[in-house]
């Protein structure tokens, strides 16, 4: 084979290769454009969530700067959606007073929700002598002896959007739910066992994603 023969099988080589590289890009262009044009249409809606109940099995600020607190939280979740499924991987809910955090966080198990679908979840969350600032702790006796304390259930978590055999990728999750628990002549919740009182809610909470 001559160095003219050999230059030209190069080249063909390389204009095979060229267009290879072009085909396999124009490919997965149009797969994204797809992709972005179904998300666009779609418009996947954020879930709604909301504090149906709270059960209040201890809630004891006696000891200055220390709050030991046990609770169980009732949670719905609906996922609006008509074509658009939600992957929750990480859901942790926790309590917190004057944005001060207190309780542990409880995770609920990674769960797929189906569209217009409804999950109820009902968790444990409680802290034992968990430390208050000095500020915090006079405010909680304050509100206490005032007969209410407002308290914020919160959720921070992962999900995932899936349209057809899509997947996204994740996005953060943010929920916030107001609960005010009621004490003594002020109390309207209902004694559901020893030292358990449970109240009603039925609360739209906020949600970010």
């Amino acid at each position: 084979m001559s160095v003219k023969e050999c230059g030209n099988h190069g080249k063909y080589r390389r204009k095979i290769f060229r267009r290879v590289i072009a085909g396999i890009l124009i490919f997965i262009l149009i797969v994204l454009i797809t992709i972005l044009l179904i998300w666009a249409i779609l418009r996947p809606s954020k879930p709604r969530f909301i504090l149906q109940d709270t059960t209040v099995y201890a809630f004891n600020a006696s000891t200055p700067n220390l709050l030991t607190s046990n609770f169980q939280v009732t949670l719905s979740s609906r996922n609006p959606n008509d074509r658009i499924g939600i992957y929750y991987d990480r859901l942790d809910v926790y309590a917190t007073y004057q944005n001060q955090q207190i309780t542990l966080r409880t995770a609920i198990p990674p769960t797929y929700q189906g569209h217009k679908e409804i999950n109820v979840w009902s968790p444990f969350v409680n802290g034992n002598s968990v430390p208050i600032a000095p500020e915090y702790s006079a405010s909680l006796g304050s509100d206490q002896s005032a007969g209410s304390v407002f308290l914020m259930i919160k959720i921070d978590g992962r999900v995932r959007w899936k349209v057809g055999t899509f997947i996204s990728g994740r996005y953060h999750l943010y929920v916030r739910c107001p609960a005010f628990i009621t004490f003594g002549s002020k109390s309207n919740g209902v004694s559901v066992g020893e030292n358990a009182i449970k109240y009603q809610f039925v609360t739209r909470c906020s949600v970010s994603v």
